[in-house]
C-alpha cells in the first residue's frame, strides 16, 4: 500500500485527518516526520534541520488559514552532539518567531539515523478546507516554486551555504489569515503544484486548467539544464511550502491587497481535469521515502 493509498484509509476512518490539519474545537493540530535519508541531503546543518522540520508543522497550519500558537519537536539521533543539538533548537526557536508562534521543547531519543518528529498548534474559528473549491474559482500560488529543488541541486554541487539558505523557507502563516476570509480550498505545496491540484481538485470534485508562465524562483533558472528541467524542479519536486489555494475571481484583487507576500493566479478551477496549457498534468511530486 503506496503512502496515497494509506492516507485514503486513514482519512475514510477519521474525518478530521482529511486536510493539512485536523480541527478540533476551533484548534488545528498537525505532525510531521523527517528522516535524515530522505529529507536531509548530505550538507543540510543542524539549524537548517530545525527550521526545516517545524516549518512544514506550521506550513500546514498556515494551509488551514489559522494562526500558529506553538511547536514541539522530538529529536532523535545517534548520538546528542551539544553544538548540532544546540543549532537544531535555535533553527526551531526562530522559525517560530518568525511567524509569531512559541517552540516550547519536545522529547530527545537515540535512533541509529538523524530523524525529526514536529508537532504544531494554531488557532482559527473557521478553517479554510481543501473541498470548497467551484468552477470559475480563480487558482493561485504564493510566492514561487521550485527554491527545494534548486537547493537540492546546490548541495550536490558542493555549495552548502546558498544551499542552506535556499532550503530553508517562510511558512506562509500570515498569507494564510489573509487569504482566509475569501479562499474557498486552500493547501500546502509540500507535494508539489502538480499534486496538490490533483488533491485539491479530488476533495472539491472539480478540475483545474493552469497556465503558463508560473511563478518559478530565480535560483530555478540557475540550476536548472533546460526548460524540461525548470518545469520538473517548479511544477512537480515540492517541498517548497507554499500556498495553493482557490477563491472568487471578484475577490483576489483585494485579497491580493492584504497580503504579506505575492500572489499569482495560475489558472481557472473548471468542471474536471487538471492541465497546464491545455495538456494533462501528471499526478505526481513529492512521495515520502523518495519522488513519486
Amino acid at each position: 500500500m503506496d503512502e496515497r493509498t494509506a492516507l485514503g484509509r486513514i482519512a475514510a476512518r477519521l474525518p478530521a485527518a482529511g486536510d493539512d490539519a485536523a480541527v478540533v474545537d476551533g484548534r488545528v493540530l498537525t505532525t510531521d516526520m523527517l528522516h535524515d535519508r530522505t529529507d536531509f541531503p548530505v550538507g543540510t546543518t543542524r539549524y537548517t534541520a530545525g527550521w526545516r522540520a517545524v516549518g512544514a508543522s506550521l506550513s500546514d497550519v498556515a494551509a488551514m488559514g489559522a494562526d500558529a500558537t506553538a511547536a514541539v519537536a522530538v529529536y532523535a539521533a545517534p548520538a546528542f552532539e551539544e553544538s548540532e543539538l544546540a543549532d537544531f533548537l535555535d533553527g526551531a526557536v526562530d522559525v517560530c518567531d518568525a511567524v509569531g508562534a512559541e517552540y516550547v521543547g519536545g522529547d530527545l531519543d537515540g535512533h541509529e539515523e538523524f530523524t525529526v518528529a514536529t508537532t504544531a498548534l494554531g488557532e482559527t474559528d473557521d478553517p479554510v478546507r481543501r473541498s470548497g473549491a467551484a468552477p470559475g474559482d480563480a487558482v493561485c500560488v504564493t510566492g514561487t516554486l521550485g527554491r527545494s529543488g534548486a537547493a537540492l541541486r546546490l548541495f550536490e554541487c558542493g555549495e552548502r551555504e546558498r544551499a542552506n539558505d535556499r532550503f530553508r523557507f517562510d511558512p506562509r502563516v500570515a498569507a494564510g489569515r489573509a487569504v482566509a476570509a475569501d479562499a474557498t480550498a486552500m493547501m500546502d505545496s509540500s507535494d508539489g503544484l502538480a499534486r496538490s491540484l490533483h488533491q485539491l481538485a479530488e476533495a472539491s470534485d472539480c478540475g483545474f486548467a493552469v497556465e503558463s508562465p508560473l511563478p518559478v524562483a530565480d535560483v530555478v533558472e540557475e540550476v536548472a539544464d533546460d526548460a524540461a528541467d525548470r518545469r520538473e524542479l517548479g511544477v512537480f519536486f515540492g517541498e517548497d511550502f507554499e500556498l495553493v489555494f482557490t477563491v472568487p475571481p471578484e475577490r483576489l484583487s483585494a485579497l491580493r491587497e492584504r497580503s504579506p507576500v505575492e500572489i499569482t493566479r495560475v489558472g481557472t478551477a473548471v468542471e474536471s481535469g487538471v492541465t497546464l496549457d491545455g495538456s494533462p498534468l501528471p499526478d505526481r511530486g513529492f512521495t515520502h521515502g523518495g519522488k513519486g
